[in-house]
């Protein structure tokens, strides 16, 4: 994130001695990005964060792909993947490519392990459910409508609250950041952007623990899912600073940019990373020139796939979608409004959507158990 935050307990100076009561020294750890020249904070420990007793491989964890078929628009009815669990072991992937895994989950247990993601970011937005996600960083609530941006390598356990929950899982193999265009050279947020600093929520409460025994830390590097075990408890930093960290944004926060005639899709971009960007339609008011027509303009996909996954209100531009739909309109091929839709857009002066969009630079693939949720008529739903 482009701006610095302090928690805990830190020495005035950095790479000094700082010492617990008893006198010995807290272990001193630079979480970074890209080597040494991207963001990074310093968290300080009770004990060394590479102080494990055990190490196993658990699981390849890699996705299989269905065989290539027809190029064609596709969709996905992820309400229909009733499979529950905690909030990593849970996961159904739908797509994925080498940036990127696009999938959901229905978090109704409590992790009883740790885990951190060693490829990439990931952005889990909240579809329903409220709970915490207790991180090495400090513990951060999440609501309806949160994404919870978590960075490379951070511990994190996530603890829904009873009831229903779901998540729209995006894990990637980069980085997550705000859009570049809406930032000036020192990493502000311009006036211009549709949300600012103001509206980010970072962790609330550090919380120390000083618990030995034995901790298990679950890590996702190279494509397999590996154990390490503690023998203390994993989140016991005293305090951290800097850049890095996980944090929260609020789709209703997302300020929607009109104008008199449509505005093209990248006016709804809320993040970007490595070839892909996520985007939030949220409730607006339509176009205001007085021959506007609301609905968008079939186009064409040359260089990008654009997937949405839909969360409340009536999206004006599609038949036959509900809330949990995943669609999935790849490049090569145009895309639009179905039948009827242009003509019913005009005159309209607002609309209710709630939706998130993911384009992404590299073509997708359908993961094979997807296959179970399709709606296979949908590529002839423009007739």
């Amino acid at each position: 994130m482009p701006f610095y935050r302090q928690m805990g307990k830190i020495p005035k100076k950095r790479h000094t001695i700082f010492k617990k009561e008893d006198g010995t020294l807290y272990r001193e750890q630079v979480m970074g990005t890209k080597g040494f020249s991207g963001i990074q904070s310093i968290l300080y420990h009770n004990h060394a964060p590479t102080q494990i007793i055990k190490s196993e491989l658990l699981k390849d964890c890699r996705v299989e792909y269905e065989e290539q078929g027809d190029l064609s628009h596709r969709h996905f009815h992820s309400n229909e993947l009733k499979e529950s669990g905690d909030a990593v072991a849970g996961r159904q992937f739908i797509l994925g490519n080498e940036d990127v895994l696009i999938g959901t989950v229905n978090p109704t247990e409590k992790m009883d392990y740790f885990y951190r993601n060693g490829d990439g970011d990931e952005v889990l937005y909240v579809h329903y459910g409220t709970g915490k996600v207790e991180t090495t960083f400090g513990t951060l609530k999440y609501q309806p409508g949160d994404y919870i941006v978590i960075p490379i390598g951070t511990i994190y356990r996530v603890s829904p609250d009873v009831g229903d929950s779901k998540f729209l899982v995006i894990e990637t193999s980069s980085w997550i950041t705000t859009p570049k265009r809406y930032r000036n050279n020192h990493g502000q947020l311009l006036e211009h952007s549709p949300f600012c600093e103001r509206d980010i929520r970072g962790p609330e409460v550090l919380e120390t623990h000083l618990d030995t025994g034995e901790y298990e830390v679950r890590t996702k590097s190279r494509g397999f899912l590996h154990s390490q075990t503690f023998d203390h408890h994993p989140l016991d930093v005293v305090g951290w600073d800097g850049f890095l960290y996980p944090w929260i944004f609020n789709i209703a926060d997302f300020e929607p940019i009109t104008g008199r005639i449509h505005m093209p899709p990248p006016i709804h971009q809320t993040f970007e990373a490595n070839n892909f960007v996520i985007c939030s339609f949220v409730p607006r008011l339509y176009d205001y020139h007085p021959e506007a027509v609301p609905a968008p303009y079939y186009h064409s996909n040359v260089d990008s796939d654009e997937v949405l996954y839909y969360v409340e209100g009536n999206f004006m531009s599609r038949k036959g979608v509900n809330e949990e739909s995943i669609t999935l309109h790849p490049s090569g091929i145009p895309h639009g409004p179905h039948p009827g839709k242009v003509e019913a857009s005009i005159g309209k002066k607002e609309t209710l959507e709630l939706a998130v969009m993911i384009d992404t630079f590299r073509p997708l693939r359908v993961v094979k158990q997807a296959k179970n949720v399709e709606d296979k008529e949908y590529k002839y739903s423009w007739n």
